[in-house]
Parts: C-alpha cells; sequence; structure tokens
C-alpha cells in the first residue's frame, strides 16, 4: 500500500505528506520539481524516514511518472503539484498554463495507463484525487450565498483560469474514461511553512522586519480562512470515503476582509514579540494599489462534505492563526532560508549522498 504525492514539498503537499506520516506507516512517493516555493526544509523531519521516497521531477515528465506508478504501485495519486501566486500569474501566466493544465493533463494520461492495466480488485480500490482551489467559482457580492459545489466556474485571473481547465480535464477523464477521481476546491489555506509571498506569512516576516505591510486597495477583500491542517484532514476524508467523480468545497467557516487578518497579526505579534519602543506593529500597515482583476470576495459553502463525510474543521481562526504566528517566530532559520534563496541548497546538502532523481 503505497500513495504517490505530487506537490510534496510545497505549502499544502508537505503539511499533508507530514500529517499522513505522522498518523499512517502507509509510505508516501512524493514527486516535486522543486520550483521556487517547493521547499525539502519543510520535509527535513522526514529525512531517513524509509515511508519517505522523495524524488524531483516534473508531473507533466511522462517517462518519469510511468516509471514512479510501475515501480511503486500506488493505490492513489494525489495532486497538488500547482503554480498558485494570482500576483506571479498576472505578470507571467505561461508557467500556469504549463504547469496546472498541460501538467495535469500528461499526469492524467500517465495514472489513466496505470490505472487501465490494474489487476480488477486494484483498478476498483484506485483514486485519483485533484486537488483545486475555491478561486475557480470568481468573486461574490457581499450579500451572495458562498460557493457551492455546483456554482458556475467564472475565474477572474490566469491562475484560477488555468486551475478551472484542470479541474475540467479531470471531470472529463472520469466520464469518458471512467477514472476514478475526486476532486477537491478549498478557500485560503495559512499555516505553517506557507511561503512568504502570501498574504499571512509576508505580513508576519515584513513586521518583524520593520518594513511596510502592504494591504491591496481599501483591504476590504473578503476570503474564507481554512488552517492547513484541517485542509489536510479533510483530504484525507475525501481520499477514503468521497463518492466518484464528486467536487467537495473544503473551507473554514472564517470568512474575514484582509485588513482585518493583517490587524489580528499585529496585535498577536504585540502580544507575542512587542517592539522594543511600544509601538504597535499596525503603525507599518500601508495601503497600495490594488492589483488587476482583484476578486472582492470569496467564501466556500463546505457543508456537503460535513453532511457526507462527516469532515469540519477543527480550528477556529482565533486558534488557528495565534498556532500560525507562533510557528513562524519559532522558526527563524526556515525564514531566513527561503528569504535568502538558500532553502534551495538544502537539496544539495542533505541528498549528497542520495540525490534526487532527475
Amino acid at each position: 500500500m503505497t500513495i504517490l504525492v505530487t506537490g510534496g514539498a510545497g505549502f499544502i503537499g508537505s503539511n499533508f505528506v507530514l500529517d499522513w506520516l505522522a498518523q499512517s506507516n502507509e509510505p508516501v512517493i512524493n514527486l516535486d520539481k522543486l520550483t521556487y516555493a517547493g521547499n525539502l526544509e519543510n520535509l527535513a523531519s522526514l529525512q531517513g524516514n524509509p515511508n519517505h521516497v522523495f524524488v524531483q521531477g516534473d508531473l507533466g515528465d511522462r517517462e518519469l511518472v510511468d516509471r514512479l506508478l510501475a515501480e511503486h504501485r500506488p493505490r492513489a495519486v494525489l495532486n497538488f503539484a500547482a503554480e498558485s501566486h494570482v500576483d506571479r500569474s498576472i505578470h507571467g501566466p505561461e508557467d500556469f498554463i504549463q504547469t496546472n493544465i498541460l501538467g495535469t493533463f500528461r499526469l492524467l494520461e500517465s495514472v489513466r495507463a496505470y490505472w487501465s492495466a490494474l489487476p480488477a480488485d486494484d483498478k476498483a480500490a484506485f483514486r485519483f484525487l485533484h486537488v483545486s482551489t475555491d478561486e475557480v467559482y470568481g468573486t461574490l457580492a457581499k450579500e451572495d450565498p458562498p460557493f457551492a459545489e455546483d456554482n458556475r466556474y467564472e475565474p477572474n485571473s490566469p491562475y484560477s483560469a488555468s486551475k478551472a481547465a484542470s479541474d475540467h480535464l479531470v471531470r472529463a477523464w472520469h466520464h469518458t474514461y471512467g477514472l476514478p477521481v475526486l476532486t477537491t476546491n478549498c478557500s485560503n489555506n495559512y499555516g505553517p511553512y506557507h511561503f512568504p509571498e502570501k498574504l499571512i506569512p509576508l505580513m508576519i516576516v515584513n513586521a518583524l522586519a520593520g518594513k511596510h505591510l502592504p494591504v491591496y486597495g481599501d483591504g476590504q477583500q473578503i476570503r474564507d480562512w481554512l488552517y492547513v491542517k484541517d485542509h489536510c484532514s479533510a483530504i484525507r476524508r475525501v481520499l477514503e470515503g468521497g463518492r466518484l467523480g464528486e467536487t467537495y468545497n473544503v473551507g473554514g467557516w472564517n470568512e474575514k476582509p484582509n485588513i482585518e487578518i493583517v490587524q489580528r497579526v499585529c496585535a498577536l505579534l504585540d502580544e507575542l514579540r512587542p517592539k522594543a519602543d511600544g509601538t504597535s506593529y499596525a503603525t507599518q500597515i500601508t495601503y497600495v494599489t490594488d492589483r488587476p482583476g482583484h476578486d472582492r470576495r470569496y467564501a466556500i459553502d463546505a457543508r456537503k462534505i460535513e453532511r457526507e463525510l462527516g469532515w469540519k474543521p477543527a480550528e477556529t481562526f482565533e486558534t488557528g492563526i495565534r498556532k500560525t504566528v507562533e510557528w513562524y517566530l519559532a522558526n527563524p532559520d526556515w525564514v531566513a532560508h527561503v528569504q535568502s534563496g538558500s532553502y534551495r541548497d538544502w537539496v544539495a546538502k542533505q541528498y549528497a549522498s542520495e540525490a534526487p532523481s532527475a
């Protein structure tokens, strides 16, 4: 019994792998290209663990993925791999098309060939779980109900458009070829190992460095916030009991405007790491020009996954954000390595005797 995870050195993927191996003896084959957001330091605690096999490579490399599937014969493939930063997608959309659309297509084709050749019992038990985002649904007005699984897709950024396309491919491979797929669409994640270009870690890191805390527009963009470990538990539950071909929206029931998030981070830092001069970190907040096409509100209706699978988040926003700030304060070396880029050197250093496969 083995699972194959793509993108398992990224933020959500690495949290999933760590949580999986903390709760299970089932091995994980971890395939990650190690682009800027893939960080093997996230998985440092697994060094030497025989149940974690890391392979550096692209989910779109058919030869590599075919070999991994044939060699390890996983019972499930979980696709976390994605380019995911909206600002980056605006400035350079091609990488998002390559990874999120073409990469998903090639992965689906590798998995379809592998699954088709499995013995009947293994074929019936196999699952392909695709991890996606609520951004595929577009934006909501303040009075609109939250996104449900049957909401129309209306992506507004190159990132969300590329993820929407990947969701459609996964759906089509189920309906056309019978591939046993599951899809999850999650709200904004936060927690440990979050690359500091995203809102919450950026605010923590900038605040501690005495830098401006840039807030887009009026700061009233509303998001539903999901603690990453809650997201991981939801994925495990969907893999275990989800109905084939179904989509499950995963949210934290925590709708908050961005400015409130920033102010809460500042308040926690004031408490946990007060400034020497006694001023609040909130004095560093600076409003900047809004980004193009910035969606006003996302919100997830997570009733289906609770109704069908009994899942609901364990963390409130208050408990989750405190754990997150405490983690960043306790892990300054990780933050420093990410900021300097030296985290990339970790691969060569830690894997000198067992270099990742190309």
